[in-house]
């Protein structure tokens, strides 16, 4: 009797799948909106991936092949980035295109790629992994809701600037909205540069990512976007993320929003919003449907959602995150760590501040009163052995703290097993990880 390791094999894709990953993903995505029929959209997404995405290569894929036939019978990608944690650099793997043929599902195959893909991140040290998918489902493989997306209220097309206001001869404010160009690569990655310095958790981009963003990808791929350049004059001041068309509620989706400096956001974001209503008639006129909203999949306190009109509260949605090994993670952040305590002017009076994960505990080193590094110690019977620490925080629980999700208080007050032994090690590790804002725009 053949066992199930025997039927399949998982390995790497190859320039010579991509019809057959594509076949397969659009048979088995979004099949609500088809009626059961292979969605355009997402077989033009994976072509696009396997064959022009400036950051992405067939090795990317992961695939289970049935050894019998040597077709495909599921397969993920494994979208490699770099995001930035308040000027900290993080390798990040975005899971996508998670999907298994009807007729080979109950076979643990998804299981069996997940556990593949986080072996491999493993291995190259990428220390975040995450995913947007189906509500609850990633919890049994590691992930947890530990990044927020979206939250920003959904704004009735009725609230923005009516058409004759926004006309670009009738509007002179010094700011002004336009379709970017291929030429404008070099300065939407200059502004990506500056904003990865700030405070913020953001995905940047080089120039080659941006001139494919605007022009690299095939009309009816999924997850093409619409760019436009916030200029003043001719210098590129910041940008504006929207979808290609109108959701089927008659929604335009607006994905990310930057203006620098950040004094200009009012001004900004008029000419963000007149921009976004053309567009969005602009749509309703060619496809004969109602334009009703703009929705912006942006943070409940992002500058354009709190100076915008007024609109619709929206509930935010989930990225789920996992990590593998917290504490790596935590070390990765050391530099971030010591100037939120240079800036708090805090100087801690031991050696080292240890803080226990039940599994293994972050030992933080320190030298005159300020983190030199980050190490782990960790136990061979799988529990801690740290008898005393200042702290004990779960995996998960540290997870959130390190990327900015939750602060302190909230963990300690979400999980019973997390505890501090005194007060001042809760002023230490509340000022060394307070929330940081989502402003990601995957690299998809």
């Amino acid at each position: 009797m053949r066992s199930q390791s025997d039927r399949y094999k998982i390995r790497r894709g190859r320039e010579s799948d991509v019809d057959q990953i594509a076949r397969l993903q659009a048979a088995v995505q979004l099949q609500a909106a088809t009626g059961g029929e292979p969605h355009a959209g997402i077989s033009a997404w994976a072509q696009d991936l396997l064959t022009g995405h400036p950051s992405v290569v067939p090795d990317d894929f992961l695939v289970v092949e049935e050894t019998a036939t040597g077709r495909l019978a599921a397969s993920l990608v494994g979208l490699r980035q770099e995001w930035s944690l308040a000027g900290i650099w993080l390798p990040v793997v975005q899971v996508e295109l998670v999907g298994t043929a009807p007729e080979h599902r109950g076979n643990r195959l998804t299981e069996r790629l997940l556990a593949a893909l986080h072996d491999r991140c493993a291995t190259d040290r990428v220390p975040l992994q995450i995913i947007e998918g189906i509500p609850h489902f990633y919890r049994r493989f590691g992930y947890d809701y530990a990044l927020a997306n979206g939250g920003a209220p959904t704004m009735p097309a009725n609230a923005l600037p009516d058409l004759e206001a926004s006309r670009p001869d009738v509007y002179r404010g010094l700011l002004t909205v336009r379709p970017a160009t291929a030429a404008d690569a070099d300065g939407l990655a200059n502004v990506d540069r500056r904003q990865a310095d700030g405070d913020a958790l953001v995905c940047p981009r080089n120039p080659v990512v941006w001139r494919y963003e605007i022009m690299g990808r095939r009309a009816a791929d999924i997850a093409r976007r619409e760019i436009a350049v916030l200029l003043r004059g001719e210098d590129v001041q910041g940008f504006l993320v929207h979808g290609s068309g109108l959701s089927a509620a008659g929604e335009l989706t607006v994905f990310a929003a930057t203006c620098e400096p950040g004094a200009h956001w009012p001004e900004a974001a008029a000419a963000m919003y007149a921009h976004l209503g053309r567009v969005g008639r602009r749509h309703a006129t060619t496809t004969q449907r109602p334009f009703h909203a703009v929705r912006p999949l942006l943070d409940a306190d992002h500058p354009l959602a709190r100076i915008g009109p007024r609109g619709i509260p929206a509930r935010p949605g989930a990225w789920y995150a996992r990590t593998g090994d917290p504490i790596e993670l935590l070390a990765r952040l050391a530099p971030l760590l010591r100037n939120r305590w240079q800036a708090a002017d805090l100087r801690w009076p031991e050696p080292t501040l240890v803080i226990d994960t039940y599994t293994a505990s972050a030992h933080l080193h320190f030298a005159d009163g300020e983190l030199t590094t980050v190490t782990a110690k960790r136990s061979a019977v799988g529990a801690s052995v740290d008898g005393n620490p200042h702290a004990a925080i779960p995996p998960g629980a540290l997870l959130h703290l390190t990327i900015g999700h939750r602060t302190l208080p909230e963990v300690l007050d979400t999980w019973p097993d997390a505890a501090v032994r005194d007060g001042l090690t809760e002023q230490f590790l509340t000022a060394a990880f307070p929330r940081v804002p989502p402003r990601i725009w995957p690299r998809n």
